[in-house]
């Protein structure tokens, strides 16, 4: 079995860190991964993507419209913008945090509302928090990212917590790593 997990949000919120701790994670299992570059314009606020598969035998880390287990989204309009590539009944777990695109920014668009009960409508399952609040909690609202791979922690049972932990001490600096394990921590119990 291949699960597949697509990492989404705006350029800076951290997707690059998020996606090496979960393939570490994998990976420190002895679990096949694979992890894709980071697609878009990731030094720009633009959107921001990145695809992790893990499994028994994983032959490519791209991950197809309607293929993705899993989606985790650093921000609400992302998680929406990339639900079609969410399986029938998958789960999103989202940030609730909500940053303007350009066209907001402009006058252009208004951001729009309701997105959680849209998404739901569409039959996906919605897991929000507000992982901006959680992180700053813990210390720095840049650890948003692993507030929300402690959440995303409880999906996937094959991972243990310390398997988890290991790969965050891995992935992160020394001087980090305490407000990020703190991070992780409240993003589980969220």
């Amino acid at each position: 079995m291949i699960t597949s997990v697509m990492i989404v949000g705006v350029g800076g919120q951290g997707s690059l860190l998020a996606s090496k701790v979960l393939g570490r994670a994998a990976m420190d299992k002895g679990i096949d991964v694979k992890v894709s570059e980071v697609h878009g314009m990731s030094q720009r606020g633009g959107s921001v993507v990145t695809y992790v598969r893990f499994g028994d035998m994983v032959y490519s880390p791209i991950i197809d419209k309607g293929g993705a287990d899993y989606i985790i989204s650093f921000e609400l309009l992302e998680a929406a913008r990339y639900i079609d590539f969410l399986k029938p009944g998958g789960q999103i777990v989202t940030s609730s945090q909500e940053i303007d695109p350009m066209p907001v920014i402009t006058g252009a668009a208004k951001y729009p509302e309701g997105l959680i009960e849209k998404m739901k409508e569409s039959g996906a399952k919605v897991d929000a928090i507000d992982a901006l609040s959680i992180a700053e909690q813990a210390g720095s609202a840049k650890a948003a990212n692993i507030v929300l791979m402690g959440r995303f922690a409880k999906y996937v049972t094959e991972i243990t917590r310390e398997e988890w932990l290991g790969a965050i001490e891995a992935c992160v600096p020394a001087k980090f790593l305490e407000l990020n394990k703190k991070a992780f921590e409240m993003g589980e119990n969220a």
